[in-house]
């Protein structure tokens, strides 16, 4: 190490003393959210004990050793409570997949793939496939085949302003034929 980065640690280290004196002083307790415990216990573990005994002011070096012995347990049970940021950017990608799948029944999984990249989210195809068959939604094809006018109504009713649903008898050459119209008007989205 030379002399300058033990200048920077020695800078930082009195620094760390200050804030702890102050908090000492006012007997308030610093507050830490797990990323931050996630983070400490992460790089305090790669310090080890002997280092951390010498560097460690916020917290205790058994504290530090402690949240990185949880953070091991965590990742070997089933029962995950950290909350990062890919899993919360995941829960996200999860109902915009579901949500594109049922309200375009004829879009694949590589339209979803690419309208999720249109808003940030690079997925790949089979990430977009494994999300809507945990959701129970079929692929594209039987997907479009089970379009019913309830599913029609329910995705279009942000921009339907009046709709009718009347029948027609029409004479044609096999005969009298009913025809089903759907009328409706429609109210541009507000951007």
């Amino acid at each position: 190490m030379n002399r300058k980065q033990q200048q920077v640690i020695d800078y930082l280290l009195e620094e760390n003393r200050i804030l702890k004196e102050q908090f000492d002083a006012t007997g308030k307790k610093l507050r830490l959210n797990d990323k931050q415990r996630r983070n400490l216990a992460k790089k305090g573990k790669k310090l080890g004990w002997a280092q951390l005994q010498q560097y460690a002011n916020i917290v205790t070096p058994n504290t530090i050793l402690g949240w990185h012995r949880r953070l091991v347990a965590l990742k070997y049970t089933a029962k995950r409570k950290v909350n990062t940021e890919g899993q919360k950017r995941m829960v996200v990608i999860r109902e915009l997949c579901v949500k594109l799948a049922e309200e375009n029944p004829n879009w694949g999984y590589g339209r979803i793939q690419g309208a999720l990249a249109n808003v940030g989210y690079e997925v790949c195809e089979a990430t977009v496939g494994n999300i809507l068959r945990d959701y129970g939604i079929l692929p594209s094809p039987e997907r479009a085949k089970r379009k019913t006018w309830g599913r029609f109504i329910r995705s279009h009713l942000s921009v339907i302003s009046a709709a009718d649903f009347f029948t027609t008898a029409v004479w044609t050459p096999f005969g009298l034929v009913r025809y089903y119209t759907f009328l409706s008007s429609i109210w541009p989205r507000a951007r």
